[in-house]
C-alpha cells in the first residue's frame, strides 16, 4: 500500500488524513508485542501500522504468546471508555487447555477465583467443539483486564493454557479476518464494543450449570507474520 497514492474507503467514503476519529481492528499474531516500539527489536504492532496514512494506537493489550482481536484507534476518549472498569466491556476468548476440565471446575471460574492482582470471575465459561481436536477448548467471557488473567484463572483450577485467542470485544467480533491484517470500522461497528457478548444461549447455559451444580453434596472437590499490512473493510453485519 502507498499512502500517497492509495485511498482507504470506509462505507464508500475516503478516510481523512487528519482530524478524524478512526477505528480499526487488527488480528494480532502470536509473537508480536502490543506496543509501539521495543528496545530489543522484537516484532511490535507498529510494524503493521507504519504504512497507514493515520497514526493509530492499540486499546488494551494481548500478551506476546496470545493472538486475536486488538482494537486500534486515534480516539483517546473512546479508548478510555473501553478501558474503564465501570463499563464492564466484555472480552471473549477461545482457550485451548492441556486437559479436560469438569463442569464444576468451570463453575468455579464463574463464581470467582483469586489471582495476582485481585479476585476475578468469568461471565461465561463452557466447553466448545473444535473439529477433531481432542484437547479441551473453552469459550470464556471476562470483563476485567488484569495481566495474564485467563492463564492465571485456568492455573487456579489445575490447567495450563496451550493457545489463547481473543475473538470478540463486546459484540464486535474478529470474524474471518486473517492474522496480520487490519479492518477499518464505521462508527456503528465501533460502538458494538459497548454491547455485552452474552447471548441468550450463554445466559441459559450459565443458569442451567448453576442449578445443576449448586448442590454441595453432588460436587467433588478438585485439588490441584507478515510484514505487509493488508487493508480490508469490515462490513457492518448483524
Amino acid at each position: 500500500m502507498d499512502p500517497e497514492k492509495d485511498k482507504i474507503l470506509v462505507d464508500g467514503k475516503p478516510l481523512k488524513r487528519k482530524g478524524e476519529s478512526v477505528y480499526a481492528i487488527f488480528h494480532k499474531p502470536r509473537g508480536v508485542l502490543t506496543t509501539m516500539e521495543d528496545p530489543l527489536g522484537r516484532p511490535t504492532v507498529s510494524d503493521f501500522l507504519e504504512r497507514l496514512p493515520v497514526r493509530l494506537f492499540p486499546v488494551g493489550r494481548l500478551d506476546w504468546d496470545s493472538e486475536g482481536l486488538l482494537l486500534l484507534t486515534n480516539d483517546g476518549d473512546y479508548a478510555n471508555k473501553i478501558m474503564h472498569p465501570q463499563r464492564e466491556v466484555t472480552k471473549t476468548y477461545l482457550v485451548k487447555l492441556d486437559g479436560l476440565p469438569r463442569p464444576e471446575q468451570l463453575l468455579k471460574l464463574r463464581r470467582g477465583v483469586s489471582i495476582i492482582g485481585g479476585r476475578v470471575a468469568a461471565k461465561f465459561a463452557a466447553r466448545v467443539e473444535r473439529g477433531k481436536d481432542k484437547r479441551a477448548w473453552i469459550k470464556i467471557v471476562i470483563t476485567e483486564g488484569k495481566n495474564r488473567q485467563i492463564r492465571q484463572m485456568f492455573q487456579k483450577i489445575g490447567f495450563d493454557v496451550l493457545k489463547l485467542q481473543r475473538i470478540a470485544i463486546g459484540q464486535l467480533r474478529l470474524g474471518g479476518l486473517p492474522r496480520g491484517e487490519i479492518a477499518f470500522l464505521n462508527e456503528t461497528a465501533a460502538g458494538r464494543v459497548f454491547k455485552q457478548d452474552l447471548s441468550g444461549e450463554q445466559r441459559e447455559t450459565r443458569r442451567s450449570a448453576n442449578q445443576r451444580l449448586a448442590r454441595p453434596k453432588s460436587l467433588k472437590k478438585n485439588v490441584g507474520g507478515s510484514e505487509r499490512t493488508k487493508i480490508q473493510r469490515l462490513f457492518d453485519e448483524d
